[in-house]
């Protein structure tokens, strides 16, 4: 292991939700007023990344609370003749904290690759936005027995031209595309191994000192059941959430269990 346990302390505990294509505003609106006392006191950060119809009315109800809201998704150019799409600029400039980049679905359905995964972290990063970088291994990969190889990958390419300093605004989001949406879930062994390799990648690329400090959340199908386990793991500061939270109760779950295991 790179690390040991006390440079946890060094890093933010960052719970974030994931809601995908679900949530109308009316529907998120009323999401989010449930959460917001549940939440209310966590220790951890608390992230909501919502549809972008919703972004809006998710900022709204989240005014004055302890939940950053988040995008699910930006275009590397500020504007300009790109039909469906949403710049950096635009979001920062209505009150979004957080982006996600590179989630396996955007590049399973949507044609993302690392080369446009990397355009879009630059722009978010440059319009000041704190970007989760998605990175994780298909089912045949693992089966191969390539999951570093893929990681290491992406991590560089994903990274590529970011900066030392840059580096404080980004997450890596480590999600086995395996367990993304299936049920199943890495054992908290195969996430912490995974999770330690990408700090050593980090550590390779920036220093020993940024890749401490560097919040890795595991991503693939955590929930109210499984958190705790993972979450205690020493490369685990986190959790990008899925189907967990879009229910109040097991997301706040989800965030208790990670402040159990944070001494911050």
């Amino acid at each position: 292991m790179l690390l040991d346990a006390l440079t946890r302390d060094m890093r933010k505990t960052i719970i974030a939700g994931n809601w995908k294509m679900n949530k109308t505003p009316a529907e998120a609106t009323a999401l989010l007023e449930e959460l917001k006392p549940l939440v209310a006191d966590a220790k951890s950060e608390v992230v909501a990344c919502v549809p972008f119809v919703d972004l809006g009315i998710a900022i709204e109800a989240a005014r004055d609370t302890n939940i950053k809201i988040g995008a699910q998704n930006c275009h590397w150019e500020e504007s300009g003749a790109y039909t469906g799409e949403i710049s950096a600029a635009m979001l920062k400039d209505i009150g979004v904290d957080y982006v996600v980049i590179g989630h396996s679905e955007r590049r399973q359905y949507f044609g993302e690759t690392d080369e446009t995964v990397n355009k879009r972290v630059k722009a978010a990063l440059a319009a000041g936005l704190k970007v989760i970088v998605c990175v994780g291994e298909l089912l045949w990969e693992r089966e191969c027995n390539i999951t570093n190889e893929v990681i290491a990958r992406q991590i560089k390419l994903d990274l590529w031209d970011v900066t030392p300093e840059e580096m404080k605004n980004i997450v890596i989001a480590y999600e086995p595309v395996w367990a993304i949406g299936t049920g199943k879930t890495a054992t908290a062994e195969q996430a912490e191994e995974v999770c330690d390799f990408i700090r050593m990648c980090l550590k390779t690329l920036y220093g020993l000192e940024v890749a401490s400090a560097v919040t890795i959340q595991y991503g693939g199908s955590m929930n109210d059941q499984n958190a705790a386990e993972l979450l205690a793991k020493t490369n685990v500061d986190g959790g990008l959430i899925g189907g967990a939270s879009l229910v109040a109760e097991k997301f706040a779950a989800i965030v208790k269990a990670a402040d159990a295991s944070t001494t911050y």
